[in-house]
C-alpha cells in the first residue's frame, strides 16, 4: 500500500457540458481554476494557479475568452 497516491489526469475541457471557472479564496487570495459541470452544478478543481499571469495563461490554454468567478 502507497502512502502517496498518484493524481488523476486532468478531465477534458468539453465547451457543450463545462464551464471554466476561477474559485477565490476571500481569506487567503488563493486561486483554484477547473469546471462548472453545466448540468449538476458541480465544481472539479484542476490546479492552483498565482496571480492574474496563472489565470490568464489557463484561459489561454483552454482557448477560453471568459471564466466565471466563484468564491
Amino acid at each position: 500500500m502507497s502512502l502517496f497516491k498518484k493524481k488523476k489526469p486532468a478531465p477534458g475541457y468539453d465547451p457543450e457540458t463545462q464551464q471554466p471557472a476561477v474559485r477565490k479564496s476571500i481569506c487567503t487570495g488563493e486561486m483554484t481554476v477547473g469546471f462548472i459541470d453545466k448540468r449538476t452544478g458541480k465544481f472539479t478543481d484542476l490546479m492552483r494557479v498565482d496571480g492574474q499571469r496563472g489565470l490568464e495563461a489557463f484561459m489561454r490554454d483552454i482557448g477560453a475568452e471568459e471564466i466565471k468567478e466563484i468564491y
